[in-house]
């Protein structure tokens, strides 16, 4: 077996796609310290910079003191406890939704719903850029999965449209994609599901705290919040903590609850990421200037990166992808920036398609606007000396 690795290794290293882990001796603030250096952190998904704030700091240690570290089994034996309700709650609330359930990550909601809800006989239409969490919940489940080009309504239509057979239609979407941070087109999704009958679920967990009033996310930010059957966020993104939700309607909460095998058999949340989650919460919806920060400090890294020749995708969205192409040259980029003390990691496939390679970029609300500059500085004077851009 042993030889079996060894060989599979190498023809990881061979196509420059070998991964390892990095250790930070302190959390996800705008500045941290690896292997006793210091770095800027650019590649965080603690996009308000409340990981680290020290009031759902205060709430975690309350949530200890009052709880226990574990929940101690799952929500349906004894790990339910009044704390988990009460974020359901107020989860609900943030998103304007008749209810909301708690699973222990947004992977496990993902592939909670969509393995529970689909059935043999039924179709699944997915965004070809959807998050694994969402292609493995497809593969668990028994449905038919139909792909379609990313973002390409005309695409979608057309498998909608020849589509065969009496089973439930299921539309699929990232609301804000991950590596490239664009925004899925939900109104003409919204448009085709009415005009196929299907329903539609979105995984907003790059959008909760960032986009839409008070930072409800995608479907608040067009306008369609009563258009979206299931939506999947998470709480340790944007919200600080640890955990993932489902928010939908009060009977579909209840056949998750019943059916959702990554639910049932779960171990709960800990009380700590509970209280947490709470907080961040509550901060998101009484402190907007902190989004208002976040979506400007994007603006101007994304335009100083544009006016200086890089290609750069996303639009509004705090990930900013500046595209390389070949992994083994953005590779070399992200470790000429760790040699400044910058961590910008490289994403190469299979996370993202062969040959767009690149340095996934994340602003925090915290990063000053210094930081902003070194960090834009350094990419233009390393694009330079690589070559690409002039």
């Amino acid at each position: 077996m042993e030889h079996w690795f060894q060989q599979e290794l190498q023809l990881i290293e061979e196509k420059g796609l070998t991964r390892k882990l990095r250790s930070f001796s302190n959390g996800n603030e705008s500045e941290i310290i690896m292997n006793g250096k210091k770095f800027l952190l650019f590649s965080s998904n603690n996009y308000l910079g409340l990981a680290t704030d020290f009031r759902l700091r205060k709430k975690a240690f309350e949530g200890i003191s009052k709880y226990g570290t574990g929940a101690g089994g799952s929500r349906l034996t004894t790990g339910n406890f009044v704390i988990h309700e009460q974020l359901e709650s107020e989860i609900a609330d943030l998103k304007k939704t008749e209810a909301a359930i708690v699973f222990s990550s947004g992977y496990l909601a993902n592939i909670g719903v969509i393995s529970s809800v689909m059935k043999a006989g039924d179709m699944i239409f997915s965004d070809a850029w959807n998050h694994a969490s969402i292609i493995d919940g497809c593969r668990l489940s028994t449905a038919k999965t139909i792909v379609y080009e990313h973002a390409d309504m005309v695409d979608l239509e057309h498998k909608l449209r020849g589509s065969r057979g009496d089973g439930k239609k299921f539309i699929v979407t990232d609301g804000v994609f991950s590596m490239d941070g664009d925004i899925a087109p939900l109104p003409e999704i919204v448009a085709l599901a009415k005009k196929y009958n299907a329903y539609i679920m979105i995984d907003d967990a790059h959008a909760i705290g960032v986009l839409g009033n008070d930072g409800r996310g995608t479907a608040d930010y067009f306008g369609l919040k009563d258009e979206i059957d299931l939506t999947v966020g998470t709480l340790s993104k944007a919200i600080g903590a640890e955990g993932g939700f489902v928010a939908t309607s009060s009977i579909a909460k209840n056949y998750l609850l019943n059916c959702a095998r990554s639910f049932i058999f779960q171990t709960a949340l800990s009380p700590s990421a509970i209280e947490a989650a709470r907080e961040g919460i509550f901060i998101i919806q009484h402190e907007p200037e902190r989004r208002e920060q976040l979506l400007n400090n994007a603006k101007y890294l994304r335009l100083k990166l544009v006016e200086s020749g890089f290609v750069v995708k996303g639009g509004e969205t705090p990930i900013i992808s500046l595209l390389i192409g070949d992994a083994h040259e953005a590779m070399q980029f992200s470790e000429k920036l760790m040699d400044e003390g910058v961590f910008i990691p490289a994403i190469r496939p299979p996370t993202v398609p062969k040959g767009s390679s690149r340095l996934r970029i994340t602003v925090m609300a915290t990063h000053t606007m210094e930081q902003l500059n070194v960090v834009i500085n350094n990419i233009k004077k390393i694009g330079k000396e690589m070559g690409i851009v002039s």
